[in-house]
């Protein structure tokens, strides 16, 4: 009777293991999906909205890294580009993708188009995030070109 028991108890234990792994990985999603419809609100608020101070208030931490490298580190360097830019340029806009996440990170490509007619560049930006502000920044861009060697598009 008391190996029965002991093994009652083993199970236990274990199902209450398997129960926190799956907690643990429901609360990993439910971040990984905050971060994306985040990020998303956030590229949309400053490029296309063109809402400089609510993103500047909302999206970008205290702290913002950059790995690009023709861009400084800090949130006011990238506002000092931004403003300029998007006041000269009322007409340029974001065409979002695709996005996914894995942890605080967020994959987002995108179309960035000067003007509606333009073919303008592919974009992948990596943004890292920290309570759902964004704190370091990786891109990769490439002109979006008017031949191709191939059928495929880069969207």
């Amino acid at each position: 009777m008391r190996k029965v028991i002991l093994l009652g108890a083993a199970a236990l234990a274990l199902g209450a293991c398997k129960t926190t792994s799956n907690m643990a990985e429901d609360s990993q999603a439910a971040l990984e999906e905050a971060n994306k419809t985040k990020a998303l609100y956030c590229m949309d608020l400053l490029f296309n909205q063109k809402n400089i101070d609510a993103a500047r208030t909302e999206c970008w931490g205290e702290t913002y890294i950059q790995h690009n490298p023709y861009a400084p580190d800090g949130p006011e360097a990238l506002f000092a580009f931004m403003t300029p830019f998007l006041e000269a340029n009322p007409d340029a806009a974001i065409h979002i993708k695709r996005v996914a996440a894995e942890g605080d990170l967020v994959w987002i490509h995108y179309n960035n188009k000067p003007t509606p007619d333009a073919l303008g560049m592919a974009v992948v930006d990596i943004l890292r995030m920290e309570d759902g502000k964004f704190v370091e920044h990786w891109d990769v861009v490439q002109q979006v070109p008017e031949d191709s060697a191939n059928d495929n598009t880069m969207f």
